[in-house]
């Protein structure tokens, strides 16, 4: 019986094993059929791993044990795609995991944001764990782009599958993190008081976690309903016969009001700067197109991983300005059929070149006067200041159709903003508005915002959220000087949310269970990123943005939907496939770039 990192004995004359942990130097009792008291340690129950799950129980651990108090080798925050993955592969790695979660269940995003219409704007057969081929292979997807229930029943199963939620402990946030430069630990204390240490802290908090409440004057004097579509109500809203406010056009509010509008008496969409939106291209799966795909998943996930973004997509080969226009057209027509935020990857300058850009603009303002009605509403429906895809393109079901219905009026907010909320509705500089129910579209503090609302303090008691002051400062959006041992999954600085989140959960997750194996190999006790390789690698980031036309948009991206965020373009966008070379090529090198034991690799 063998474990990675340390070593197993017999402990003779108990009829016991005792398991001893090169990270902690702790001693672990597995049994059957005994217990172990020496000096003043008293074990009690604890499991530590799938490694010896066939033919024992594992039985103890040198400390005590229990919810207020777990001594494990590996932290991790978070419950959603990320950080369910991260529970299972280090736990085959057999390291001891305790894993903490805000929610009562296991889906991260998908878990929160029940809003009507919620879908992923990424293909199903792709927006799905590669790890297990039996898993790709039993899953069968309902429909081209999954909805939130689908979604989490996924991941639902996937957790019961694979045994990951006795490694979670659920309704427990995270208050603060800090590392112990004398014992090269990190302490952690929940909201409830509850505390654990670990070797390692994996930060798998998601992208867009933390929802943004627009600080609005008279928000709490509202006396009607009101909801946030990312803390949506488990048990559904009726907005039959009501007046329903809907603030925000981003994702969230272009896919719900179609479904609002359905049954409510009439919905008001408050909007302060217009979004691209193109349909989704939605259909159902059928059996025999299910059956081809999956006999193709090999190459389908072999394109995946080399590509820009993480999906099985890659542009016209040639530049926007090669072909003709009569070409031009029908790429765009191709890829606008192909659905949401597809489009913005028809062709490989689209968002470098604003003649490039241009074209496609063009060609989605046209199809948006096809479909609304009134030449006046297309209008304002049109955006105005952000090249197209430099802000993210949502995928939709019928929403410019939607402004077609006599119950749905858009409210310009660029020529009457918000004024207050009342106890009776909004009120803007033209209007009051008597509503039933408000609903804020408002999306995230993405990407920092769940981290920095946790105190994260590394060597020296410096705080994460101070470090990051000016902006995200990361080496590879993995590591973070000065806050060793400790590791961002799909954070700042890396493709994250420019790409398929689930395989870029997964190209974290393994590289960094590689990394820990390295280190056992090596004999490291910590493992930090440089200061210079942080700031080469911020260059890097910016100087491939400010190459783009991203950096033009206020868009999330860039923390422009905060009051007083740092406008910085926070993803790395030089591509998934390209970034993953780059990760291979840091470890080959002895992780180029890091600090072990205070001395930097080679």
């Amino acid at each position: 019986m063998t474990r990675r990192g340390g070593f197993v004995k017999q402990l003779t004359g108990r009829g016991s094993l005792l398991w001893g942990d090169r990270w902690t130097g702790d001693l672990v009792l597995i049994a059957c059929w005994a217990t172990y008291r020496g000096g003043t340690q008293v074990f009690r129950l604890s499991d530590i791993g799938d490694g010896f799950r066939e033919g024992c129980r594992i039985v103890s651990t040198s400390k005590s044990v229990g919810k207020s108090s777990a001594d494990v080798d590996v932290i991790v925050v978070g419950a959603g795609i990320a950080g369910m993955y991260a529970v299972h592969t280090l736990r085959q790695r057999g390291l001891r995991v305790q894993g903490y979660e805000s929610a009562s269940g296991v889906g991260g995003t998908w878990y929160h944001n029940r809003y009507p219409g919620a879908r992923c704007d990424i293909e199903s057969l792709d927006y799905s764990y590669s790890f297990s081929e039996e898993l790709q292979q039993d899953w069968e997807w309902s429909e081209r782009y999954a909805t939130q229930p689908e979604i989490l029943s996924y991941l639902e199963h996937v957790a019961e599958r694979f045994d990951l939620n006795r490694s979670f402990q659920f309704d427990t946030r995270i208050a603060s993190a800090t590392f112990d430069e004398s014992t090269s630990r990190w302490h952690v204390v929940t909201e409830g008081n509850d505390q654990a240490s670990a070797k390692f802290c994996i930060f798998a908090t998601g992208c867009l976690s933390a929802a943004n409440l627009p600080d609005i004057a008279g928000r709490d004097d509202y006396t009607g309903e009101s909801y946030h579509t990312g803390q949506w109500p488990h048990d559904g809203v009726d907005f039959g016969g009501k007046r329903v406010g809907v603030i925000g056009t981003g994702s969230s509010g272009i896919q719900s009001i179609p479904l609002i509008a359905e049954s409510a008496e009439h919905v008001y969409v408050f909007q302060r700067s217009a979004n691209y939106s193109i349909p989704a291209g939605n259909h159902p799966l059928a059996p025999e197109a299910r059956h081809e795909s999956k006999a193709n998943y090999a190459e389908r996930r072999r394109l995946s991983w080399m590509s820009g973004g993480g999906s099985p997509f890659t542009p016209y080969p040639k530049r926007a300005m090669e072909v003709d226009d009569a070409e031009r057209t029908r790429v765009y027509e191709e890829w606008w059929k192909r659905g949401g935020v597809l489009f913005g990857k028809a062709f490989p300058d689209q968002t470098a070149s604003i003649e490039a850009n241009d074209t496609a603009r063009r060609f989605a303002e046209a199809k948006i006067r096809e479909l609304v009605h009134d030449p006046e509403i297309a209008e304002a429906l049109t955006p105005k200041d952000h090249p197209i895809g430099t802000k993210r393109i949502v995928t939709d079901d019928g929403y410019y159709e939607t402004f077609n219905r006599d119950n749905v009026s858009l409210v310009d907010l660029r020529k009457a903003p918000i004024d207050r909320i009342t106890a009776d509705g909004i009120k803007t500089s033209a209007e009051d508005f008597e509503l039933d129910m408000i609903v804020y579209a408002t999306g995230f503090d993405a990407m920092t915002g769940s981290l920095n609302r946790i105190d994260i303090r590394g060597r020296g008691g410096r705080q994460l959220g101070s470090e990051w002051s000016a902006g995200p400062r990361t080496y590879l959006g993995l590591g973070v000087h000065g806050f060793p041992n400790m590791f961002i999954v799909t954070g700042p600085g890396s493709p994250s949310v420019l790409s398929n989140m689930v395989l870029a959960a997964e190209q974290h997750v393994n590289w960094i269970a590689n990394c820990l194996d390295y280190m056992a190999e090596h004999g490291a006790e910590t493992i930090e990123a440089s200061a210079e390789a942080v700031e080469t690698w911020v260059e890097e980031c910016n100087d491939r943005a400010s190459a783009t036309l991203f950096p033009i948009a206020n868009s999330w991206y860039m923390g422009a939907n905060i009051p007083g965020k740092p406008r910085v373009f926070m993803p790395y966008i030089g591509g998934f496939g390209v970034y993953g070379q780059i990760l291979r090529e840091v470890a080959e090198a002895g992780y180029k770039g890091f600090e072990l034991d205070g001395a930097v690799a080679p």
